[in-house]
């Protein structure tokens, strides 16, 4: 069914067609406003510590605030409310999973990868190792990892845009995840980390605005009680109490069961190895810096997704499941739709002034992560594979910046047409693959690099390859791509293995196969350049 079809629920029904001009000035002040402070940024990036690092000189809260910018993405703001409404509890663990995920990334990593590296994560894995064979591992596993978070994205862009705009064909939506693409390679062409970190830092502060007005709005309506939302949400869910309860998606059966054990795993362990997330470490000027930044961070990202619970449940209690999935099969458009219902519905003023707020808030959420993404896997091409493996070290700062920039415009392209494969598909799904394969080809090479002597170049390789190939062979062949109604391909069934996130077996092949690799090589370590590593990632001694 055409969401025009759900009752009044759509703006492409005749009586909310006229607030559409208010819904693309909000989108157009908000994209003009962002190519004016990339454009300012641009103007300031001199070098490549500029381009890829903003210069080293954004605060820790500033820091914080952008790192927020670049996690809460289409799959927090969409993907996790729609998740929750037809999921009830079991939606909900995303935003458990995306939240516990913090604490390994400041536990373990942020520190030591401050300290240690100048612009990527090749530069720690290449420091006591040898650095063409896993400068170019890095750059081919950020590039797929940066990828697959980039489809969740495109995917979340033609959604909401095709629900503003009344766009119902194929060819429309593709067009908008075109139109979005070729966005996010102005804003990395023209403002590296420096435009990219204040479009970040905008978002997330219009983010946070956004939700805690839906979220009042919400509460207000259920006089702030919180027992009366969840109980009305699992009357209206048509599920009665199991709406409340774990097992409505992942109980069902043991596949699912595994498919939920594999699901947190790779949320839990995900950020950690997350590209765009790691080089937001290299824009402050201390690993104090780098450490406080994610406290900054844990604390706006966790009233943020304390606040899903009012998007995701709030929906559910107020829209039936019907209108949800008519709009979108996944249900993406949950969050918009409540902001429409909670402002007076779509025939009033209040109803579509809400929606188009809060669509222009997605909107924005989406330019800024598609924006950091496309800067770590193009700044990880031109530092790590061609400055250092092409031109072996002999490349000008000049000539990686403009290597970089080319790669943007490539990586643009891919994610284009992979996007509009994946247009119909939970975006929080897909960002937990993308979780998954940072965790298995990124994390354990990272922790061995830090943290184990006997870790040997063999082994990283093992790691990194065989991590990505796993997890990316068993998406590929599972669910997600074939044999269901919801899959990128629904009309062809080629998968063979049954769980919708490969995490649970990649992620400890990952590890396995990284220390398989270094015991099995007949490399000896290089025990002096670890221990000189060990100083530096600890103390900070001769950091850049």
């Amino acid at each position: 069914m055409q969401l025009s079809e759900a009752a009044g629920i759509h703006l492409a029904n005749s009586d909310a067609s006229e607030h559409r001009p208010l819904i693309i000035t909000l989108f157009a002040l908000f994209v003009i406003a962002t190519l004016v402070i990339t454009v300012w940024a641009g103007r300031q990036t001199k070098s490549a510590a500029d381009f890829y690092a903003g210069g080293r000189q954004f605060t820790a809260f500033q820091n914080g605030l952008a790192v927020s910018g670049d996690y809460m993405s289409a799959a927090s703001f969409l993907g996790i409310a729609g998740a929750i409404a037809l999921f009830g509890y079991d939606g909900f663990l995303y935003s458990i999973g995306f939240l516990v995920a913090w604490l390994v990334a400041l536990l373990l990593v942020a520190e030591p990868l401050r300290n240690s590296g100048r612009y990527t994560m090749g530069d720690v894995l290449a420091y006591r190792m040898r650095q063409r064979p896993v400068r170019t591992a890095a750059g081919a596993s950020t590039i797929v990892v940066s990828i697959f978070y980039l489809l969740a994205q495109m995917a979340g862009a033609g959604v909401l845009v095709s629900l503003l705009l009344g766009i119902t064909s194929d060819a429309g939506k593709i067009l908008i995840v075109a139109l979005v693409g070729i966005l996010m390679i102005v804003y990395v062409t023209i403002g590296g980390m420096k435009g990219t970190t204040w479009v970040q830092m905008v978002k997330a502060v219009l983010l946070i605005t956004g939700t805690l007005l839906i979220t009042f709005l919400v509460l207000l309506k259920f006089n702030f009680n919180v027992s009366d939302l969840l109980g009305s949400a699992a009357s209206n869910s048509g599920k009665g109490s199991a709406f409340l309860e774990p097992g409505l998606k992942y109980g069902l059966t043991e596949t699912s069961k595994l498919d939920f054990i594999s699901l947190g795993i790779a949320l839990v362990l995900g950020t950690a190895g997350l590209p765009h997330i790691l080089i937001r470490f290299y824009t402050v000027p201390t690993a104090k810096a780098a450490r406080k930044s994610v406290n900054w961070a844990i604390g706006i990202i966790g009233g943020f997704y304390l606040m899903t619970i009012a998007l995701g449940f709030g929906a559910a209690a107020l829209l039936t499941p019907k209108e949800i999935t008519d709009s979108n099969p996944a249900g993406n458009t949950a969050a918009p739709l409540l902001a429409m219902e909670i402002g007076g519905g779509g025939d009033s003023t209040g109803g579509a002034i809400l929606l188009a707020v809060i669509s222009a808030v997605a909107f924005a959420t989406i330019l800024a992560v598609v924006a950091g993404l496309t800067l770590a896997s193009s700044s990880s091409f031109a530092h790590d594979i061609y400055a250092n493996v092409i031109r072996r070290g002999k490349a000008t700062e000049k000539e990686e910046v403009r290597a970089a920039r080319y790669a943007t415009v490539a990586i643009g392209v891919v994610s284009i047409a992979l996007g509009a494969l994946a247009r119909d598909l939970n975006v929080a799904g897909l960002v937990a693959l993308a979780f998954a394969v940072a965790a298995s080809a990124n994390l354990p090479t990272l922790l061995y690099s830090l943290f184990w002597k006997r870790f040997t170049t063999a082994g990283a390789l093992w790691s990194i390859y065989g991590g990505l190939a796993s997890s990316v062979l068993l998406v590929l062949f599972s669910p997600v791509v074939s044999s269901k109604p919801s899959s990128m391909f629904p009309g062809v069934d080629f998968a063979f293995f049954p769980l919708e996130n490969p995490g649970l077996i990649s992620i400890p092949l990952g590890f396995l196969l990284g220390w398989l690799g270094s015991l099995l090589s007949k490399e000896e370590p290089d025990v002096k350049k670890y221990a000189e590593l060990e100083v530096k990632s600890l103390t900070g001694t001769g950091a850049h």
